[in-house]
């Protein structure tokens, strides 16, 4: 303990959310310190990389037949290893600014759902973009932990945390979870839903970037009091020229409501699920959400609906696996020599 305690003075330990859509950073002691896409541009042929993050992002859809944008992240696990290794080097780099031999230590959060693959698969690219020693933490238990739920309390809590590729829910007790389910439906799949009504509708194709702006700007899945409306720009898949939409923040609940519906169901399979005198703990402690699918306009509102339980939103719903991860961090040294939490 005092050897990690003297590395740590001269390394930049970090919390990592690896998310499909973004990765966020902590940095123990500085709190959140990079958020940026997990999106990596490279060459064609030779998979040089060209831009990563912020830059790679704005190429996604508008890239030559050269260069290709990519997400190597999809569903929460590595789809590809290479460019996610080159990802994760950039940003240990990016962040981890001491002029030292030591390298850092990492927590990163995984989804509750991956396999030990998936896991032995996320370390060793970790491990091999110069992390001195990784540590995983399934992600529902470092959203709570981030969102401030009293994890240690023989209380149930509940979290449905909405990431980029994967939606996690979990039921959480004296620092376990005790029923957990993930789900490969998250904002990622809203985009693609918001894409495909527009090409049904409109017969309009529409990026991802697009499909993204207007889920954020009009995305909805429970009535509003004044709804919205929007232009939207993409090409005419009859004539092949550019075209404009006028579309209604209805519109945009009629194209999520299928993938929501499956979310809904996972919440409600996850309540079937949980023993009774947690279940009963449920209905003074609420659902807690998490993560940026989470801030879809309507959704608390829909859930409490569905369930007849209170449902908050976390305070900063997009940062809670990495301020987690970070949390997690903090503690590290006493909590390997303990077993209050699983990771």
């Amino acid at each position: 303990m005092f050897f990690n305690y003297i590395f740590g003075l001269f390394s930049n330990d970090m919390g990592i959310d690896l998310g499909t859509s973004s990765v966020i950073v902590f940095i123990k002691g500085q709190n959140i310190v990079l958020r940026e896409p997990s999106v990596v541009a490279m060459e064609c042929g030779t998979k040089r990389v060209l831009a990563i993050g912020i830059e790679a992002k704005k190429m996604l859809g508008k890239t030559p037949s050269n260069i290709i944008a990519i997400r190597p992240l999809r569903n929460g696990v590595i789809a590809d290893f290479e460019a996610t290794e080159k990802m994760i080097r950039y940003f240990i780099k990016k962040v981890h600014v001491k002029k030292t031999l030591l390298h850092p230590r990492v927590v990163i959060g995984v989804p509750s759902g991956i396999t030990e693959v998936e896991r032995r698969a996320v370390r060793e690219s970790a491990e091999q973009a110069g992390a001195r020693e990784v540590y995983l933490i399934d992600e529902p238990m470092a959203a709570a932990i981030g969102a401030g739920i009293q994890i240690q309390e023989p209380k149930g809590n509940m979290i449905v945390d909405i990431g980029g590729g994967t939606t996690e829910v979990a039921i959480i007790s004296l620092g376990g979870m005790v029923v957990a389910k993930s789900l490969d439906v998250a904002g990622d799949k809203l985009d693609e839903a918001v894409v495909q009504y527009f090409r049904r509708k409109y017969n309009l194709t529409v990026g991802e970037n697009t499909a993204e702006e207007v889920k954020m700007k009009m995305g909805s899945v429970f009535p509003l009091e004044e709804e919205l409306t929007m232009n939207v720009k993409g090409r005419d898949l009859l004539t092949g020229l550019p075209k404009t939409v006028s579309i209604t923040s209805e519109e945009v609940r009629v194209s999520l409501s299928e993938p929501i519906s499956k979310v809904i169901g996972v919440v409600r399979s996850v309540l079937e699920e949980t023993p009774a005198e947690l279940a009963a703990d449920l209905v003074d402690q609420g659902i807690i959400l998490s993560g940026g699918g989470s801030l879809v306009k309507g959704l608390p509102e829909l859930l409490i609906k569905e369930t007849g339980l209170p449902v908050n939103r976390a305070d900063d719903p997009l940062t809670c696996v990495a301020k987690g991860t970070g949390m997690y961090l903090e503690e590290l040294d006493n909590i390997k020599n303990s077993r209050k939490i699983n990771i």
